[in-house]
C-alpha cells in the first residue's frame, strides 16, 4: 500500500547509527532573548537512555538556546526534587526504557518510574517548566506514562499526513498550524515522522493533523505490512502547550524538528537545516520564550 511505501523510504535516513548532529548549522540571532549567560537554566535529560543529549544529537538545539542567553546543562540519573530545584526548564527528548536499547519491539515500558513522574509533576505545579518531546515508536510508548500525568495521550506509532510526499509540513494557510503567541511569525513547520497525541481540554494545540492523517503502529519499529494497525488521527496533535498550576508544559511528538542532523551515508539534512524547515527555529525560540514566561 502507498502509506507503507512512503514510510519505508525513510528507513535508511532514520537508522540509529546513522544520525549525527550537523555542527555546521548556525542560526543567526540579532536580538537574544536574554543577556548572554544570564537566562534561565535549561537542563537536557540524559539519564533515561535518551536518543538526544546535550553534546550529542541535540547539540545544535543547545547551541541555538545558548545564543539566546539560556544556560545549558545536562541532568543525569534519576529525577528527584533536589535536582529539579536547581533548574528552570527541563528538556526531555526521546527517552527509552533499558529493555528497548537496540530492541525496538513491543512492549515499550515507561522510561520513568512512578516516583520520578510524581516528582516532576509536583515540580511543574510549583512553577517548573517542562519541554517534553517523544518521537515515533518506541519513544512514544516510553514517555506515555509521563505524558498522561499531564493529561496527554500519546500514541506509539508513526504519524503521517494523508497525501504528503516526503516529510510532513504544517502550515497556517490550511490551519494545521493554529494561531497562538507561540506561532507568531511562523507560517510553516516541517516535522520528520513522529507520533500523534490527544490533548487535555485546557491545553492549547499548535500543530494539528489534517483529516485523513493516520498512525501506523507495528509491533517492531519500521516494519510494516498489511496487518499493521492503522489508526485515524484526524484532528490529533504533534505540538501543544499546557499551563499546569504555576508551571508550564510544552509537548511535541517529533524531535528532529528542533535540531539539525545528517542522516545516512548520503548525510541527508534532517531538521532545522532542511529546505522547508527554515521557520522551525522561529517556533523553537517562541517556545522557549513561552516556557521562560516572557510570552
Amino acid at each position: 500500500m502507498k502509506y507503507y511505501f512512503l514510510l519505508i523510504l525513510f528507513i535508511p535516513c532514520f537508522s540509529m547509527g546513522q544520525q549525527l548532529a550537523d555542527s555546521d548549522f548556525d542560526y543567526p540571532i540579532e536580538a537574544p532573548l536574554f543577556e548572554q549567560g544570564k537566562g534561565p537554566v535549561v537542563a537536557i535529560d540524559q539519564g533515561h537512555n535518551n536518543f538526544h543529549t546535550l553534546n550529542g544529537r541535540y547539540a545544535p538545539f543547545a547551541r541555538l538556546l545558548t545564543k539566546d542567553g539560556f544556560r545549558l546543562t545536562s541532568l543525569d540519573g534519576k529525577l528527584d526534587i533536589k535536582k529539579l530545584s536547581q533548574i528552570d526548564i527541563l528538556v526531555i527528548s526521546n527517552p527509552i526504557h533499558q529493555s528497548n536499547l537496540g530492541n525496538w519491539v513491543l512492549p515499550n515500558p515507561s522510561a520513568y518510574t512512578q516516583t520520578e513522574i510524581d516528582a516532576l509533576k509536583n515540580w511543574v505545579r510549583k512553577g517548573g517548566r517542562l519541554f517534553l518531546i517523544a518521537d515515533h515508536m518506541p519513544f512514544g510508548g516510553a514517555a506515555a506514562n509521563l505524558a498522561e500525568a499531564f493529561g496527554f495521550s500519546f500514541t506509539n506509532g508513526f504519524a503521517r499526513f494523508p497525501t504528503q510526499q516526503g516529510f510532513d509540513t504544517f502550515q497556517k494557510t490550511n490551519k494545521t498550524i493554529l494561531s497562538h503567541t507561540v506561532t507568531e511569525g511562523v507560517g510553516q513547520v516541517m516535522t520528520f515522522t513522529g507520533q500523534a497525541f490527544q490533548v487535555p481540554k485546557k491545553a492549547d494545540g499548535l500543530l494539528r493533523f489534517p483529516n485523513g492523517s493516520y498512525s501506523l503502529e507495528p509491533d517492531t519499529a519500521w516494519r510494516f505490512n498489511e496487518s499493521t494497525f492503522r489508526r485515524d488521527i484526524s484532528g490529533w496533535y504533534q505540538g501543544a502547550l499546557l499551563k499546569a498550576g504555576k508551571g508550564r508544559v510544552a509537548v511535541f511528538g517529533e524531535a528532529a524538528m528542533f535540531t539539525t542532523q545528517l542522516a545516512g551515508a548520503q548525510k541527508m539534512k534532517v531538521g532545522m537545516n532542511t529546505k522547508g524547515a527554515e521557520e522551525n527555529p522561529i517556533l523553537l525560540r517562541n517556545l522557549m520564550k513561552w516556557l521562560s514566561g516572557k510570552r
